[in-house]
């Protein structure tokens, strides 16, 4: 199962969501936690790509087949891990990571 947003849970038992009792024990509060947490980090990650480069976000900007929407988005990965390497990350903050420098990153296949 992937963990999403309950929201988009179809219910389809491939997506699993945040356990939505009124009483919890103690290993579904941790459960919830845990994977809330995660699916915060992923979405900083998504918030600085669409901080960085605002056109990435603007539906009108982004045609499938009228433009190379997944070249744009690929770019504006590469350039948003460019800047992680030189500034750091919330995500990294969080976790206790350090980006790589800059040259590594570049050079890595």
């Amino acid at each position: 199962q992937i963990y999403g947003d309950p929201a988009y849970l179809p219910g389809n038992g491939h997506l699993a969501g945040p356990w939505k009792l009124a009483h919890l024990s103690a290993v579904q509060q941790e459960y919830n936690s845990r994977n809330i947490a995660m699916r915060m980090s992923i979405e900083w990650a998504w918030e600085k790509l669409a901080t960085l480069f605002v056109f990435l976000n603007y539906y009108r900007n982004l045609k499938v087949e009228l433009s190379p929407v997944g070249l744009h988005y690929s770019i504006g990965i590469l350039l948003t891990n460019t800047h992680t390497c030189l500034y750091g990350s919330e995500t990294g903050v969080r976790f206790g990571l350090t980006p790589p420098m800059l040259k590594e990153y570049l050079n890595s296949e």
